[in-house]
């Protein structure tokens, strides 16, 4: 049986369990070099390109979303766009009914992803491989059509949607509506990408890899299959609510047409390209979700879709377990070569 392909033959893992290790001071230099390019952004690109970075962070925490259930517990879900799309109402419903900050709203928002989230879940008990995809896809092509209910056009503004006020600077800072957002939606995206590479590293991200491995020895080891399954399905659609809830704030407008199944199929795209099981890869898989299409109606703008498809053939060919687990491969071969120049070496200096 190849490496890269699960007993059930349905979910793509790593040739090994990747688990992120413990947090060091060489990973603190790297974070900090990371955000300091980051944050640099904030004072010399433009509005246009602020937003792209925006929208960026807001992909890559959706996508981290999904690492988690899908890399981490191996249950596949073709429907994240719903939460996606929870987590941006909820948080456009508070502001422009009901005037909330647009801070006070990310929490409800992923309060209200993980309540569906849990729900969800229970399904996922009994369905695995491609029955919980389907039964996921449902719940996306299912949710913008629930949205244009005539019934809850006052709240959700129906066909319409809903519009609310760009997010200003507070305290007086000397900044400009984009440049906040950015770097509010920054902040947020790193908290949320540290809660879940503590959650990979602890109990639960081993336990998550147990089952994804062998869920009959898991579970004879005494991993409670059911409660581990909704408790991910719930924190993983809690993060894409949290991108759903940053979406909103930046693009200041929801309607369900921006949130039909191809945005779950896109999402699921990320994944892939940035690495199924690799928390850091799902920054790559943001990058990708927001630069490529653009990048392809550049190369041709008679052919967009046909570049596209190009460039994630080629991605997948060169590099099939992610942009992150391409990363992890080179830093190992790079580790294995300096420990045998280290043992060539030995004997001379004797």
């Amino acid at each position: 049986m190849p490496d890269d392909i699960s007993p059930a033959g349905t979910v793509p893992r790593a040739a090994k369990p990747v688990l992120p290790g413990r947090f060091t001071s060489r990973h603190a230099l790297w974070m900090g070099l990371f955000l300091a390019v980051m944050v640099s952004f904030t004072f010399f690109a433009d509005s246009y390109r602020l937003f792209q970075l925006t929208m960026l962070v807001v992909y890559a925490v959706a996508v981290l979303g999904m690492t988690i259930l899908t890399g981490y517990s191996g249950q596949i879900s073709l429907g994240h766009g719903a939460f996606f799309a929870i987590g941006s109402y909820a948080t456009a419903i508070l502001m422009s009914n009901y005037n909330w900050p647009y801070w006070a709203t990310v929490p409800v928002a992923a309060a209200a992803s993980a309540l569906v989230g849990f729900l969800i879940g229970f399904p996922a008990l009994r369905l695995g491989g491609l029955y919980l995809a389907l039964t996921t896809f449902a719940l996306a092509v299912a949710v913008p059509q629930i949205l244009k209910v005539n019934a809850l056009s006052d709240l959700t503004g129906g066909v319409q949607g809903l519009t609310m006020d760009k997010a200003s600077a507070p305290f007086g800072l000397p900044l400009t509506g984009d440049q906040w957002i950015y770097l509010f939606s920054l902040g947020v995206g790193c908290v949320v990408f540290l809660m879940a590479w503590n959650l990979a590293r602890g109990r639960s991200g081993r336990a998550m890899l147990a089952v994804r491995e062998q869920a009959v020895a898991a579970e004879a080891m005494g991993v409670g299959l059911a409660g581990l399954k909704t408790r991910t399905f719930a924190v993983s659609a809690m993060i894409t609510g949290v991108a759903g809830a940053l979406s909103s704030i930046a693009v200041q407008f929801v309607a369900p047409d921006s949130f039909n199944f191809f945005l779950s199929i896109t999402l699921f795209v990320g994944l892939v390209v940035g690495g199924v099981d690799s928390i850091p890869g799902a920054l790559f898989g943001g990058a990708f979700i927001e630069f490529i299409p653009n990048i392809a109606n550049d190369i041709s703008k008679a052919a967009p879709g046909a570049i596209y498809g190009v460039i994630l053939i080629g991605f997948m060919f060169l590099m099939p377990r992610g942009v992150g687990g391409a990363v992890v491969n080179l830093i190992r071969r790079a580790a294995g070569r300096g420990t045998k120049a280290g043992l060539a070496q030995a004997p001379a200096a004797e």
